[in-house]
């Protein structure tokens, strides 16, 4: 066991300082629950279904953190998020591989989204994104029930997975700021000569 100077010790808690105030100068914030996914919106309207899982949970989550209220209507948001594929519908089991009695022996689940933001104006604050999770799946035909429920649970685990991302794309918008108009300049009358 080494023991360390007081010279030493002092030279690391400098150190340690001297970092995190070069990192706070930078703007540099560690994520949590101190408002780091603050959207740039007073109010937003989601175009999913209210009884839409991913909807459900997207609210529920932004209402969470304060700052954005969610309304019903696109005519009273400043911004829309616009769906153009819904991920309940978007929902994918395919076959990932076979036994050697060409039985599935694993599955592998998707889950994507494809979407757009767009402002008050019409103005597109997003361009179309698209998020697609997968997972695998082992099967057994002897727990079929059991792999229903671990199906169903590698779902709600994508679901938040892609809440989670799609707030991490929303908190990043930068807003449209209105075009300033400039007055004309008024014509200056010449110097007069004395």
């Amino acid at each position: 066991m080494t023991i360390s100077s007081p010279v030493s010790l002092g030279r690391r808690a400098a150190l340690a300082l001297g970092l995190a105030v070069a990192l706070s100068a930078c703007g540099f914030h560690l994520r949590g629950s101190n408002g780091s996914f603050m959207l740039p919106f007073a109010t937003f309207h989601i175009g999913l279904p209210d009884a839409s899982p991913l909807a459900i949970d997207l609210k529920r989550y932004i209402r969470a953190i304060g700052g954005t209220e969610i309304v019903d209507s696109k005519a009273e948001a400043d911004a829309d998020l616009e769906v153009l594929s819904d991920p309940e519908r978007n929902r994918t089991k395919t076959i990932l591989s076979l036994n050697s009695n060409g039985r599935v022996r694993e599955y592998q689940l998707g889950y994507s989204i494809n979407f757009r933001v767009v402002d008050k104006a019409g103005n597109q604050v997003l361009a179309p994104t698209t998020i697609s999770l997968t997972r695998p799946i082992t099967f057994n035909e002897s727990q079929v029930l059991a792999k229903e429920t671990e199906e169903a649970q590698l779902y709600r685990d994508m679901r938040n997975d892609m809440v989670q991302q799609i707030m991490r794309r929303l908190a990043a918008i930068k807003p449209v700021l209105p075009a300033m108009s400039v007055a004309p300049a008024a014509p200056v009358a010449p110097a007069v000569q004395q």
